[in-house]
């Protein structure tokens, strides 16, 4: 594996393409070598009402690999109940999504550990109010993306199409991960050769489908 910043943010070709897999397995290699590390995810859909506060799935997993202890609510600052975008999750829950809360979060994480890995919600272009996007997002935490490219049919097209919307942004790169969520995907060897051509790099990892895991 290639080596990556001490602090990224992990986007992805789509929603359910592998973003919380990436991020836990980066995340569990960078404590193995005696880092500090904590998992931040921004803005999360889907959560349950658990031991008094507002919980998801992917966050609790971002927690569990982390090795540093931080205030929820600088992990996770905006969460909503519904698994439905998080622009509409917030707006029938009367919330603003506003990118200044999201930084000061992410600035008191960046000041406790080595490495902050910050997960993003869905794709590149996502709305997370009537203005903004994840894109602007990454540009407001001047951080590099990680693109997780979901391997299975049409991922060429959506991998090139968030590359070029990266570029357009001038969002720095890190490297981009493949990973395998469809099993009967057909040739994904010539899938991924495309992709390295396409992109100008080989993968920073490449993760096999794993039948039972954290989207």
């Amino acid at each position: 594996m290639q080596t990556l910043p001490r602090h990224f943010f992990v986007t992805g070709t789509d929603t359910g393409v592998g973003k919380t897999t990436v991020s836990v397995r980066l995340m569990q290699a960078f404590a193995a070598q005696g880092l500090k590390v904590i998992g931040m995810k921004p803005v999360a859909s889907g959560c349950e009402w658990l031991d008094g506060q507002w919980q998801n799935e992917d966050v609790r997993q971002l927690i569990a690999a982390s090795n540093v202890v931080a205030p929820p609510e600088w992990i996770n600052p905006y969460c909503f109940e519904p698994p439905i975008a998080p622009h509409i999750a917030a707006a029938e829950a009367g919330v603003d999504i506003q990118l200044e809360v999201i930084e000061a979060a992410y600035r008191q994480l960046a000041t406790m550990a080595d490495v902050v890995v910050v997960e993003g919600a869905g794709g590149l272009l996502v709305p997370l109010n009537s203005t903004q996007t994840i894109a602007d997002l990454i540009q407001a935490l001047a951080l590099p993306a990680l693109l997780v490219v979901g391997m299975r049919l049409g991922c060429i097209n959506h991998a090139l199409l968030t590359a070029e919307v990266l570029a357009q942004r001038n969002i720095e790169g890190c490297g981009w991960v493949a990973n395998s969520i469809d099993p009967q995907m057909s040739r994904p060897d010539e899938n991924l050769q495309t992709l390295i051509a396409c992109l100008q790099q080989p993968p920073v990892l490449t993760l096999p489908y794993q039948a039972a895991r954290t989207p």
